[in-house]
């Protein structure tokens, strides 16, 4: 089978035993091994060859955990500019550094963001490592907030049903996607978002994989789904165009080929996944 979805993985020991124990935290910082992770431009900086920098610790607010015995932290910094800044780093990022990049980037966003009590309105303070925040008025504790999102491709008679948004670049299609609501179920999601975008309804939901997506915090939900008929209506508003393609068409397009009909997902998004997946199966 295909790989993992990219940004998925444990990436450090994240040591929860550790976190609650603030003198135990301070004491790590002192280690000999102990480093911080280098930002720039808002975004978690990368050596030449797409590995995370690592400095001496100055300013460590977020403990991430452990890399075998070695401590690691990082400062937590505003975000600059539009989320697809952030893309040209992914192409090279390695796969084995990505769920650090992910949640070193999701967890210092969250804090820019959550600064104040949303019971109280009162400032709230950095706990547990940088894994929680605490309202010293009213006792609050707030966690990382993480917004689940199903993204899905719909099979018919041997296609899948692709779309594009018109921000994409050119020619690039990919799954469906949008975010599961208050007291909606994961395949209620699929078969809702499915419907609203393209029209159409399906059955036979099936989870294939997740991933976390740090822009800023999503859990993206691949799935599967055997949709009742071809005859599309589209959503103007959500999507572009949306298309049947070919089990051969997509095999082009993941092989890059120059006549392909579309431009494939990069390599860093689970819609990428999802084909390889349904391609290799």
């Amino acid at each position: 089978m295909p790989p993992e979805p990219f940004f998925s993985g444990a990436g450090l020991d994240r040591a929860d035993a550790v976190r609650g124990d603030a003198p135990a935290i301070a004491a790590l910082t002192g280690h000999s091994d102990a480093r911080e992770l280098a930002w720039s431009g808002g975004l978690p900086e990368l050596t030449a060859d797409g590995r995370l920098a690592w400095q001496p610790v100055t300013t460590p607010e977020l403990f991430l955990g452990f890399d075998g015995e070695s401590p690691r932290f990082s400062a937590i910094h505003e975000a600059e500019g539009a989320p697809w800044a952030a893309f040209p780093l992914l192409a090279i990022l390695t796969d084995g550094d990505a769920p650090l990049f992910a949640a070193a980037l999701s967890l210092s966003r969250w804090h820019t963001r959550h600064r104040f009590c949303a019971n109280c309105g009162h400032s709230t303070d950095l706990v547990r490592g940088g894994w929680s925040r605490r309202c010293p008025s009213c006792s609050a504790e707030h966690f990382p907030r993480v917004d689940p999102v199903v993204i899905m491709i719909a099979e018919h008679g041997g296609e899948l049903l692709l779309g594009r948004q018109p921000h994409y670049p050119p020619d690039r299609y990919s799954a469906l996607a949008g975010f599961v609501e208050v007291g909606e179920s994961i395949e209620d999601a699929v078969r809702r978002e499915l419907h609203e975008e393209a029209g159409i309804a399906v059955r036979d939901v099936r989870y294939v994989a997740s991933q976390p997506w740090p822009f800023p915090s999503s859990l993206m939900i691949g799935c599967s789904a055997h949709a009742e008929s071809r005859e599309l209506t589209i959503d103007r508003t959500e999507l572009e165009d949306a298309r049947w393609f070919s089990r051969d068409a997509i095999a082009a397009a993941l092989a890059g080929a120059p006549d392909a009909a579309f431009q494939p997902p990069p390599k860093a998004a689970i819609a990428r996944t999802l084909l390889e997946r349904w391609l290799a199966a």
